[in-house]
């Protein structure tokens, strides 16, 4: 009964062959064009979903509690593999960010399989996967967690009279938690930092980031550095590559700090590792795809964003990789869902497969440069749809 469980599970998180989203391209659609959420992982179903995974794997994929939410919610890390490589993956951060936790699943299962492929990867690498970090803004869904200022200062005491940060929505009444970082894991939020700004390190208010910090603590401890970073988003609809008119499902990006000596001395921090991961994702989907390059696009290289989990543990070492499909999660039907799931699931096992066969070393990291920017499309220019003829990863 479990096993037919599990395989009844797989044939909901993969797309069939041969429907690769045809109607990808247009229309180009807008956060208006609500088209439900019954693509995606509620946090019910997140544990349900993990609890399977676990038990198919046979204790090769292993789940625990990491923390929890603001309204208690659990925070799941799921950890497999044994190898000297370790990479830290996170989701659903934003909380209507959703794809990424699919993908998450999607991974886990493979990993945990029998197969030598996953055996060799597990031999090689340490995988930590985090898939719903914000999962009380995911139940509404909104991109905020839930957590207001005053509830803030009753955490926080020290912060009575000081000005909300500035990535505190007062409106929603909850956090960008993915402005809450800070590259000194040890800070303790202080009210002469209030309210910072964009340019500015995180504080570390929200248990949903510090949840995150203390798994990478806790990494950083075991391995010396967690070699790579991989942040799960999701971006606007309506994006080509530089002057092609080719829509891109994907954006990625290796850089979110334009000046790193501004924020302290970080020794290990080492932008070529992380071009030459984003570059590993760039071909593994090439490849997967077989169409044009400009499919894939680099998210806008002028971010400085060191409050960002991808700014404050780039700067502590790891190679860190921004992924941001196409159209918030509201705004996806389940075919289109399945499409970009599946590649986000294929640009993962790029990585991982790099690390595995040893071939990351040997990237050039200049061939990050060759990658072209997004750039916007009007609603009334439909981009061109490229080719997908590709078999499905097995």
């Amino acid at each position: 009964m479990l096993l037919a469980a599990i395989i009844a599970l797989a044939a909901t998180l993969l797309p069939a062959a041969g429907t690769q989203a045809q109607t990808l391209n247009a229309p180009c659609r807008t956060n208006s064009d609500v088209t439900g959420l019954d693509a995606f992982y509620t946090h019910e179903e997140v544990t349900e979903r993990l609890q399977l995974i676990e038990e198919s794997s046979r204790g090769r994929v292993q789940v625990e509690v990491a923390g929890h939410s603001y309204q208690g919610r659990e925070i799941y890390a799921a950890r497999v593999g044994h190898g000297p490589t370790v990479v830290l993956v996170e989701a659903a951060i934003h909380g209507n960010e959703m794809t990424g936790t699919n993908a998450i699943m999607n991974m886990l299962r493979k990993l945990g399989d029998s197969s030598p492929e996953s055996a060799a990867i597990r031999d090689a690498v340490t995988v930590v996967a985090v898939p719903k970090v914000n999962p009380d803004g995911g139940e509404i869904p909104r991109r905020q967690n839930v957590m207001t200022w005053d509830q803030t200062v009753a955490l926080h005491p020290q912060l009575a009279g000081a000005p909300r940060a500035w990535y505190y929505s007062q409106g929603a009444g909850g956090f960008d938690v993915n402005r809450d970082f800070n590259p000194d894991l040890d800070y303790v939020p202080n009210p002469a930092d209030m309210p910072g700004n964009s340019s500015s390190i995180g504080f570390y208010l929200t248990p949903e980031a510090q949840t995150i910090r203390e798994i990478y603590r806790d990494l950083e401890n075991e391995f010396g550095t967690v070699d790579v970073f991989v942040d799960l988003h999701h971006q606007a609809p309506c994006y080509t590559g530089e002057d092609t008119g080719m829509y891109t499902p994907l954006s990625i990006s290796a850089k979110f700090i334009t000046n790193p000596d501004a924020h302290g001395d970080w020794p290990k921090y080492d932008y070529d590792a992380s071009r030459r991961v984003n570059v590993a994702v760039y071909d593994a989907i090439y490849r997967s795809e077989r169409s044009p390059r400009s499919q894939v696009t680099l998210y806008p290289q002028n971010t400085n964003l060191p409050g960002t989990a991808l700014g404050s543990f780039q700067l502590r070492g790891s190679a860190a990789i921004l992924f941001e499909v196409s159209g918030q999660t509201q705004s996806q039907g389940q075919r289109k869902a399945g499409y970009l799931t599946q590649l986000v699931e294929t640009g993962l096992f790029g990585i991982l497969d790099a690390i595995t066969d040893g071939t990351l070393d040997d990237i050039d990291p200049e061939r990050y440069e060759e990658i072209p920017e997004r750039r916007n499309v009007p609603r009334s220019q439909p981009s061109r749809q490229p080719d997908r003829d590709r078999p499905d990863r097995g």
